[in-house]
């Protein structure tokens, strides 16, 4: 089962490599990590997809608390947050496919953040199905280079 986990961390090197490094010892890959500084800039939030089962993620979480930097830990449930990841990708267009490229961007309300001679890269950003639906969409033309964030999620409603 996928859980989607907010850790509170102190803002110092090192501390990402720690909880990365608790996931791997315990042989779970982290699907999706996205890490950034809060409103305060003394601590950062990590945002990671993991697939495992509950018990494990509780042992994790109870590893997690045992490291030094670690402020807060919080499982997100998916049904009470909105999440969002950004793609960055780089398509090959031609003037006979550049409208109908534009066409899936528009209707995506997606962004042309630049534009080549034979290139278009393409902004989005989303929840997970509409970020892959548009890569999807786009495969036909060509992907040249695709860059894709970690998911991140805030919890609706007033601040706990």
């Amino acid at each position: 089962m996928k859980h989607i986990i907010s850790v509170l961390v102190e803002n110092k090197s090192g501390v990402l490599a720690k909880v990365a490094g608790l996931f791997s010892r315990r042989g779970f890959n982290i699907e999706s990590l996205a890490v950034g500084p809060t409103e305060d800039i003394a601590i950062s939030r990590i945002t990671l997809v993991a697939d495992a089962e509950e018990h494990s993620i509780e042992q994790i979480t109870k590893q997690l608390y045992k490291l030094i930097n670690v402020i807060k830990i919080q499982e997100l449930d998916p049904a009470n947050i909105v999440e969002r990841e950004l793609l960055l990708i780089k398509v090959s267009a031609d003037s006979r496919t550049r409208p109908e490229i534009l066409e899936i961007v528009s209707i995506f309300r997606a962004n042309i953040v630049d534009v080549g001679k034979k290139t278009l890269m393409i902004e989005i950003t989303g929840n997970n199905s509409k970020v892959r639906a548009l890569e999807d969409l786009l495969k036909p033309f060509g992907i040249l280079e695709l860059v894709r964030t970690g998911k991140i999620a805030c919890t609706r409603g007033s601040k706990a």
